[in-house]
C-alpha cells in the first residue's frame, strides 16, 4: 500500500507541477534528442525513415524513466548519502549547458559541430536519445528535488523507485508533445524554423550555464533591488535572526542587511511553496536543504564577519544575499 501511495504522490506531482518546471530545465536535452537536421544536411525527410522521430522520442523518454527509477531506488535504499553536493550539481549544470550549445550550433548549421554529437542512425533511434534521456537525471528541476526528498524518506528501494517512476510518468504527456513539436518543425517547416529553434536552444544553454555558475558560487550577479533593513532582528537571547520568505518566484527580501560579529540564524519561511526555491543552497558553506512546502526552517550561520553571504535555489535560477556590516 505504501508503494502505491508513493507512486500516486509522484504521479500527481509530475502531472500538476513537474512537467512545465522540468521542461524549462531539460528542454535543451530534449531538443537535442529529437533535433531536426541542420540546414546544410538537406532534406531530413529523405535522410531518415519516417518513423525515426517517434523512436528517438520514445528512446529519450524511456531512458529518462529508467534512470529516474534507478535513482529513486538508490535514494530509498541509501538515503541522502548519494545526493550530489551543490558544487557537483553546479558542474553538471555547466556541462549540460555546454552540450546544449553544441546542439544549438548544430541546428544553425555550423560546420563540423554535428560530428561531436551523438546522433540517430538510419536503423533506429541510436544511442544519442538514450544518453540524453538518461542525462536528465543529472539536471533535476526544483519539483524533482522535492520528489527526491520523498524518495529518501521512503526508507526502501521499492518506495523510492515508485515515487520517481510516478513523477516521470506524470511529466511524460508534456514532454511527448514538446518532443513531437520540436522534431516535426524540422520536417514541416525546415530552414528558418530550425534556425530559430537553434537560437532558442542557445538561449536556454546560456541560462543553464549561468545558473550553474551561480549555484557553484563562481559568479555572483550584481545586487539588484533595495536593501531590506527590517529583515534582521535580535531577540532577548542575543541571537540575530534574518527572516526570508521563500516563494515560488523568488526570495523576499533578496537583499537583507545584518550586523556582523553577532550569532546569526537564517530563518526561511515557506507557505504552499512548490517551486525550485524549496531547494536552498549556500554555495560558500556547501549547505543544501530541501525546505518543506509550508513551514519554517532555521540555518545557523554562526558569527559572520563583515561581508556578503549569497544563496541560490538548487538550480541556480533565483538568488539572494545577506550583507553583514559592522555598523548596519
Amino acid at each position: 500500500m505504501q508503494v502505491l501511495t508513493l507512486f500516486a504522490t509522484g504521479l500527481g506531482a509530475g502531472f500538476l507541477a513537474g512537467g512545465a518546471s522540468c521542461a524549462a530545465v531539460q528542454g535543451g536535452l530534449l531538443a537535442g534528442a529529437v533535433r531536426p537536421c541542420p540546414a546544410p544536411a538537406g532534406d531530413c525527410a529523405s535522410a531518415a525513415p519516417r518513423g525515426l522521430l517517434p523512436r528517438a522520442l520514445a528512446a529519450f523518454l524511456g531512458a529518462k524513466l529508467v534512470a529516474h527509477a534507478v535513482l529513486g531506488a538508490l535514494l530509498g535504499l541509501l538515503g541522502g548519502a548519494i545526493q550530489p553536493t551543490p558544487g557537483t550539481r553546479a558542474i553538471l549544470l555547466v556541462l549540460a549547458g555546454a552540450l546544449m550549445v553544441l546542439f544549438g550550433l548544430s541546428m544553425l548549421g555550423v560546420p563540423g559541430v554535428g560530428k561531436l554529437l551523438p546522433r540517430a542512425s538510419s536503423r533506429g533511434a541510436g544511442r544519442g536519445p538514450l544518453l540524453l534521456g538518461a542525462a536528465t537525471v543529472l539536471v533535476p528541476c526544483g519539483v524533482t528535488l522535492g520528489v527526491e526528498l520523498v524518495a529518501v524518506t521512503s526508507g526502501n528501494a521499492f518506495g523510492g523507485a515508485a515515487v520517481l517512476t510516478g513523477f516521470v510518468l506524470g511529466t511524460l504527456p508534456l514532454f511527448a508533445v514538446l518532443g513531437l513539436l520540436v522534431g516535426a518543425s524540422g520536417r514541416v517547416l525546415r530552414g528558418r524554423s530550425t534556425a530559430l529553434l537553434g537560437l532558442l536552444v542557445l538561449a536556454v544553454a546560456a541560462w543553464t550555464i549561468a545558473s550553474g555558475l551561480r549555484l557553484g558560487g563562481w559568479w555572483t550577479p550584481a545586487a539588484v533591488g533595495t536593501v531590506d533593513h527590517a529583515a534582521a532582528s535580535t531577540g532577548a537571547d542575543g541571537v540575530q535572526r534574518v527572516t526570508v520568505r521563500v516563494e515560488n518566484e523568488g526570495y523576499h527580501p533578496a537583499r537583507a542587511l545584518a550586523r556582523a560579529g553577532v550569532h546569526t540564524v537564517l530563518v526561511l519561511r515557506t507557505d504552499h511553496t512548490t517551486g525550485c526555491t524549496r531547494g536552498f543552497v549556500l554555495p560558500a558553506r556547501d549547505v543544501q536543504r530541501v525546505l518543506p512546502t509550508t513551514g519554517e526552517t532555521g540555518i545557523d550561520l554562526g558569527t559572520p564577519r563583515s561581508g556578503t553571504l549569497t544563496w541560490t535555489c538548487a538550480m541556480g535560477m533565483y538568488s539572494g544575499r545577506i550583507e553583514f556590516r559592522a555598523d548596519p
